[in-house]
């Protein structure tokens, strides 16, 4: 049995300036490192022993799990392309305050954030879902049991996590927040409302 846990990376830069990341490549900020750090000290003191991470390539997972190894004393983690944010499109680089005026109707509102679901060449949840379908094959293939760590992002996190219980995308953008250096447990040993296992304070959204 394989228990995945899916790390939505620390604060960056794009983050703590409220621009819209995607495949923008910008650095963890200070907060950002830190949180990592306060998520490892969670990790530990809960007794779970992580055997493998795996990364997205972008810096702001890596950096991340980075944190994350050195403090669990463990190997560097491996970069996996199919773990990558979301492609944004035009979208990339857009103030976040913006999304309602560039996107609507085509969006749904939370209490902490607006998802835009099909602006012009950006990636779509249901490609998403199949993306992350793909991601949990080759992650559960490589490791048949353990407890594997993944760092990744915060549309695609979700999008993992909808996949592995088969949840609908839509239900899943609105049921949670999925912050920073904040971590989800999928397990065939935890239910799907139980995921949600580490929060950390949250600086922005």
């Amino acid at each position: 049995m394989t228990n995945i846990y899916i790390v939505r990376h620390g604060q960056n830069e794009d983050n703590a300036n409220k621009i819209l990341n995607g495949h923008r490549d910008m650095p963890l900020t200070e907060i950002g490192i830190n949180q990592a750090k306060e998520l490892a000290e969670m990790i530990k003191k809960s007794e779970i022993k992580i055997d493998k991470i795996y990364s997205s390539p972008l810096k702001r997972a890596y950096q991340t799990g980075e944190a994350i190894a050195d403090a669990l004393h463990l190997d560097a983690p491996e970069k996996l392309d199919l773990l990558i944010e979301r492609d944004f499109w035009v979208m990339t680089g857009q103030k976040a305050e913006d999304i309602e005026k560039l996107c609507a109707p085509d969006i749904i509102k939370t209490d902490t954030i607006i998802y835009f679901i099909a602006p012009e060449g950006a990636e779509t949840f249901p490609q998403l879902i199949e993306r992350a379908h793909k991601a949990l094959d080759y992650l559960t293939s490589k490791n048949k049991e353990g407890n594997i760590l993944v760092t990744t992002h915060g549309d695609f996190g979700k999008m993992l996590y909808a996949a592995y219980y088969n949840l609908n995308w839509k239900s899943v953008l609105t049921d949670f927040h999925f912050g920073n250096s904040e971590a989800l447990l999928l397990s065939p040993d935890s239910p799907a409302e139980d995921a949600h296992i580490f929060q950390t304070k949250q600086y922005n959204h």
